[in-house]
């Protein structure tokens, strides 16, 4: 084996079961190498496994198939020399901030000691000296984030797995801590030898990468790689990283070899992950995108900042829109549509009509609750049978999420409506319900 190989995955596949006990695929044929001195960025939308991925590279969930290796040994549990940030932060509030760093230390059996001291050194390289006996309700988001960074870093780990790190603080917050996080890695003050970061941030991937992975969804799949040669620090407003947020903008938004482009009016099936966005922000990009300078056509990352969005709210509103036929989003690009353009000039009443009608069309769940209200005589039913039958492709949250999704939807466009106290779909009430 090479010596230089950390981890390394050879045809990795993962499934969960679905409610009726059949396998559903969340990974599939991933090949994965992360070398000495390697960050690497995973992108994907949401379902392509990402978070999954990291899981089983950490030990915390096996793979199904494939090859699962840290410096040539199996991965059969989590390994001493491997540590993960979460999102979430995951601190426990009744610790203080001394006692989560010293953690993961205590579960190795390290000396009381020991484990001071380390935590101490480690809290004052990730700039929080003093706060040891701070509790973690006493703290900024961005101060709690750096606990979590510096539990994972006390146990002086190989290999450092960040999901999200960043992603639920502030941008300025986020690229404090990011900028601060590169400064260690680039100068040598952390043991680590390598990072992977799952991130939805495409500048921020640039920003911090020497390689980015885009993966494919439902399931995932390594589809493509780019290298980042230039050296860090890196200025976000260069010719070079801005050259580069184009390029993987391009990259995320490509016809896949199999199914059409974001925003290509693909023909779905019922358990399709519906993107995670509501009407307010669909509408908001919509118009955005009708009015000057845009004009009906516009670059993506130029989009973004306009809009003030993240790239995890842009993608989703973005795949709505050509889910719908309202626009077309391919090579980091997104033009309306003539519907699409109609739709941004005509009245309200007018616009939830067509929405309506596009939701119908096009989006299987939708025309599904609709069939099923107007077979019933009663024109109402519950909510849970459309679960179940969700948690036939999907997790029981995920089938939550995108059912709570097509409800929304389907209000807006008056296509059904919901009870929330009661949980029943209804038919619009300006349409009587068919007799038996």
């Amino acid at each position: 084996m090479n010596q230089n190989v950390l981890i390394e995955l050879g045809k990795v596949a993962k499934s969960f079961l679905s409610s009726d006990g059949k396998p559903r695929s969340v990974l599939e044929n991933v090949d994965f190498t992360l070398r000495e001195g390697e960050i690497i960025a995973l992108l994907g939308k949401s379902g392509s496994g990402k978070s999954t991925l990291l899981r089983i590279m950490a030990g915390l969930v096996p793979a199904d198939q494939g090859r699962v290796e840290y410096r040539g040994q199996p991965v059969y549990g989590p390994a001493a020399g491997i540590a993960m940030v979460f999102q979430s932060f995951a601190l426990f509030p009744w610790l203080t901030v001394q006692q989560n760093v010293e953690l993961g230390l205590e579960a190795q059996g390290v000396p009381p000691a020991e484990r001071e001291q380390r935590a101490d050194a480690v809290l004052e390289l990730i700039g929080l000296s003093g706060f040891g006996g701070a509790l973690p309700r006493e703290l900024s988001g961005g101060m709690r984030q750096r606990v979590g960074i510096a539990r994972a870093l006390v146990t002086n780990p190989d290999i450092l797995l960040m999901d999200e790190a960043f992603s639920a603080l502030d941008v300025l917050t986020g690229e404090t801590l990011r900028d601060d996080m590169l400064e260690l890695w680039d100068e040598s003050r952390i043991p680590t030898k390598g990072i992977l970061i799952v991130s939805h941030n495409i500048e921020e991937a640039v920003m911090m990468a020497d390689r980015i992975l885009i993966l494919s969804s439902d399931p995932g799949r390594v589809r493509s790689e780019i290298h980042v040669d230039l050296p860090r620090p890196r200025n976000a407003d260069s010719q070079e990283v801005r050259a580069l947020i184009d390029e993987v903008y391009a990259l995320m938004t490509m016809r896949p070899a199999q199914g059409p482009a974001v925003g290509a009016s693909p023909t779905l099936h019922l358990g399709y992950r519906l993107p995670e966005t509501d009407i307010g922000r669909i509408e908001s990009v919509l118009e955005l995108v009708a009015g000057a300078p845009f004009n009906g056509r516009a670059d993506l990352p130029q989009l973004a900042e306009e809009a003030e969005l993240p790239d995890e709210a842009l993608f989703p509103a973005c795949e709505a829109l050509g889910l719908l036929g309202f626009a077309q989003v391919e090579r980091g690009d997104i033009t309306l549509t003539a519907l699409g353009r109609r739709y941004a000039a005509v009245a309200q009443v007018q616009k939830q009509e067509i929405f309506g009608q596009q939701l119908l069309t096009h989006v299987p769940l939708a025309a599904h609750i609709r069939r099923s209200l107007e077979a019933e005589p009663s024109g109402a039913l519950p909510e849970k049978p459309f679960l179940e039958r969700l948690e036939e492709f999907l997790k029981e949250d995920e089938a939550e999420r995108v059912l709570k999704v097509a409800i929304e939807w389907g209000r807006y466009g008056e296509t059904y409506e919901y009870d929330f106290h009661t949980g029943m779909l209804n038919l619009p009430e300006t349409e009587p319900a068919p007799r038996a």
